[in-house]
């Protein structure tokens, strides 16, 4: 089992639709499916020292593994009372969070997606964490994570949250589709050799469109285009000051220009935009691409298909092909700061995002990486994909969308709909690049 990645068709026309195209945050369902679960029907938390009620989204299967990690808490901790109140989808989620803070009726414990964390930390309304984390009580101290995931959930060296667990966006291949498109060789094999080159992936994307199939399939959000330009070489796009500098930095401008010409001439393509019934993963799973970039949930797509032999996955190409950060999607697991459970709502945050909590949800084939040191052994179990190590290697040097973007609200989702006006040829780079600058200057109030 594991996190919010179910990623089937389902989940590409909910990204259409919430325009977010979210790599760790597919939306299951759930308002009418809360399999059994005990919820709190009025909302809020319970006034009562002793009992913690929780809020997340979530497939069944997710939450069917989380009502086992309540059971197996209470269990230990008889004095505590878990409950767990599950909210219908991910685009109703965070609005509905922000009114039951404001009208003092939130959890006391709720998960937070990327997109939205930095809203949330400069609400206010946010527990902070440091002084917890590090204390005796703690199973989670800060150093136990993987410093790049924090994203904008650190503040001023205060931490309001911490990552649930991650999905670095790796690039799952299919060997058929390479094979029928006449390429020899595997592309985690020259990675292992320190020969996964920027020329070599696009070589091959060239081959497998000269073959009428799709080269590579992308989500367009932050992790897409900021983690090309960090494969490419390039600076981050914002400054220390959290403004954005890419628009003035030639080689961000070229990287940029490059991206949106494999868009523009149809050797890459935009999943959010592809029709319904003929999406991604119906391209991927019937070897009509060669490359679809996704994280470790793409591992029950490929294996319900029956074919998961002929997909293997490697990290983002470089021009020296040596390893290079690329984006890690994550969520996030905060408290509230009104809480009238302060020991109790700790106690199960901490043991929720421990290694034991990570590895109690993720193991068993799951479909997410650990965001702390101590769970590797959920990524490698089963031995699949062959690279699987990969995703390690991946998280250990990622990062989390940059936290100058990720603090205002909606910024990362309209700096993601220039970069599809690109993508379609209805912009060029340097036009997007001003065009988000001005724009991240509006927002910021800079």
């Amino acid at each position: 089992m594991g996190r919010r990645y179910p990623m089937t068709e389902e989940v590409g026309a909910m990204r259409r639709a919430n325009s977010m195209t979210r790599r760790l945050l597919a939306i299951g369902a759930v308002g009418a499916m809360t399999v059994g679960l005990a919820a709190c029907s009025g909302g809020g938390g319970a006034d009562d020292e002793n009992t913690v009620v929780w809020s997340t989204w979530g497939t069944a299967e997710e939450l069917t593994r989380y009502k086992e990690f309540n059971e197996d808490f209470m269990e230990r901790h008889p004095d505590i009372t878990v409950k767990l109140q599950p909210v219908a989808g991910y685009g109703d989620y965070h609005s509905k969070l922000l009114a039951q803070l404001t009208s003092n009726t939130a959890p006391d414990v709720f998960y937070l997606g990327d997109d939205q964390i930095g809203q949330f930390v400069d609400s206010g309304r946010l527990m902070p964490l440091t002084d917890l984390m590090e204390s005796d009580a703690s199973k989670t101290k800060p150093e136990d994570f993987f410093p790049g995931l924090f994203g904008a959930a650190e503040k001023d060296g205060e931490y309001y949250a911490a990552p649930n667990d991650s999905n670095p966006d790796v690039l799952w291949y299919d060997k058929q589709a390479l094979e029928a498109a006449g390429i020899t060789d595997d592309p985690a094999e020259l990675a292992e050799n320190g020969e996964w080159t920027t020329e070599a992936y696009l070589e091959m994307n060239e081959k497998l469109k000269d073959a009428g199939l799709t080269g590579s399939m992308f989500w367009n959000y932050w992790a897409t285009h900021w983690s090309w330009l960090s494969s490419q070489g390039v600076a981050a796009p914002y400054d220390d000051s959290g403004a954005f500098v890419a628009n003035t930095d030639p080689e961000a401008v070229a990287a940029v220009d490059e991206l949106g010409g494999l868009f523009q001439d149809g050797t890459f393509v935009v999943a959010d935009t592809l029709p319904d019934g003929a999406g991604a993963d119906s391209l991927f799973v019937t070897h009509k691409a060669g490359f679809f970039v996704q994280g470790r949930y793409t591992i029950g797509t490929v294996e319900s298909a029956g074919e998961a032999e002929s997909y293997d996955i490697v990290r983002w190409p470089t021009p020296d092909g040596q390893e290079a950060p690329t984006g890690v999607a994550t969520s996030y697991l905060a408290i509230n700061g009104d809480t009238d459970a302060t020991d109790a709502a700790f106690t199960f945050w901490t043991e929720f995002l421990s290694a034991e909590g990570q590895t109690f949800r993720l193991e068993g084939g799951g479909n997410a990486v650990p965001s702390i040191k101590g769970a590797d052994e959920v990524v490698l179990e089963g031995g699949y994909p062959a690279h699987a190590e990969t995703f390690l290697h991946m998280r250990d040097i990622g990062f989390e969308d940059y936290a100058a973007e990720a603090r205002i609200p909606s910024l990362s989702t309209d700096v993601s709909e220039l970069f599809l006006k690109l993508y379609e040829g209805k912009a060029d780079a340097q036009g997007t690049l001003d065009a988000i600058a001005a724009l991240v200057a509006e927002k910021s109030g800079s």
